[in-house]
C-alpha cells in the first residue's frame, strides 16, 4: 500500500491511499485534484474516509460520487446527517480490514463534537484530520478543553514511531507559536530551522511523527514543568486550554 498527499486549496491535504488499481482517499475537500490523481494513476476509488464534517474535509464528496456511484463514505457515527453521502457510521474502537490491513477507528472530539481517527496499527499510520497537528492542534469549535485533552492523550500514547497525517500545512507557523511559549527547548529549536528549510524549498512537512510532536508540539506536553510554569497553572487541562488561548490570538 502506498500514501501519496494531495494538496489541495492553499494548505489543506488530501490522502490517496492505494494498491493495485484501487484507491481510497481521506477528507477530499476538492474534487479537482483527486480526480486528476486517480486518473493520472488509472485507479478506481474503493472507500472514502471522513475524519469530521467541515467544508474542506467534505466539499469534494459529491463530485466524487458522480464519478465512483457506490463508493463506500465511512464517517463517526456523531457525524451522521453532516456528511454528504455518508454509507458507514464509525464508533469508537471498532475496526475495519483494507487490503489485510487492519484500520482502527478513534473517537477523538474536541475540534468537532464528531471527530474520528483512522489509524493502521500494522503500518503505523495516523489519518487525524485536524485533531493533532504537526507541531500543533485544532481549535476547539464544538468541543471543550477536557474533550481535546483526552482525545490528544490517547494519540499520545501511540507507539512513537505512528506516522502523523495531519490534514493541513500549518507546520511553519505552528512551531513559530511553540517557540513564543517554549523558546528555551532545543529539539524545538532545531526542528523550527529544518521546518523553516524544507518550506522555502516548496517541500510538504507532513507526515510527521509522534515522536517528534512529543518532544516539540506544546499541545502534547502540558505536563512538561516549563510549560507548566509559562502557563502558571499545574493542572492539565488549565494548561492547554491556556495554550490554545494563547495560540487562538497569535
Amino acid at each position: 500500500m502506498q500514501i501519496l498527499p494531495i494538496p489541495a486549496f492553499t494548505d489543506n491535504y488530501v490522502f490517496l491511499l492505494w494498491e493495485g488499481g484501487q484507491g481510497i482517499v481521506v477528507d477530499p475537500g476538492d474534487a479537482a485534484p483527486v480526480l486528476a490523481t486517480l486518473d493520472r494513476l488509472g485507479l478506481e476509488l474503493m472507500h472514502i474516509w471522513v475524519t469530521h464534517h467541515h467544508g474542506d474535509h467534505v466539499g469534494g464528496i459529491p463530485q466524487l460520487l458522480e464519478r465512483f456511484p457506490g463508493v463506500e463514505v465511512l464517517a463517526g457515527a456523531y457525524d451522521r446527517g453532516r456528511v454528504p453521502g455518508q454509507t458507514r457510521a464509525l464508533q469508537d474502537g471498532e475496526s475495519f480490514q483494507v487490503w489485510g490491513e487492519r484500520v482502527e477507528v478513534l473517537f477523538i472530539p474536541g475540534h468537532t463534537r464528531a471527530h474520528v481517527a483512522y489509524y493502521l496499527p500494522g503500518r503505523g499510520d495516523l489519518f487525524c484530520g485536524d485533531t493533532l497537528f504537526a507541531g500543533g492542534c485544532g481549535r476547539l469549535i464544538e468541543g471543550s478543553p477536557q474533550q481535546m485533552l483526552v482525545s490528544l492523550q490517547r494519540i499520545r500514547q501511540l507507539p512513537p514511531q505512528v506516522k502523523i497525517w495531519c490534514a493541513h500545512e500549518y507546520t511553519l507557523k505552528n512551531l513559530q507559536f511553540a517557540l513564543t511559549v517554549d523558546p528555551d527547548n532545543p529539539a524545538l529549536q532545531q526542528r523550527y530551522q529544518q521546518v523553516l528549510q524544507m518550506r522555502q524549498r516548496g517541500l510538504p512537512t507532513v507526515p510527521s511523527d509522534l515522536a517528534t510532536e512529543r518532544a516539540t508540539n506544546p499541545f502534547l506536553r502540558w505536563d512538561d514543568p516549563h510549560l507548566q510554569a509559562a502557563m502558571g497553572s499545574r493542572d492539565p487541562v488549565r494548561v492547554f486550554a491556556r495554550l490554545r488561548g494563547r495560540k487562538d490570538l497569535f
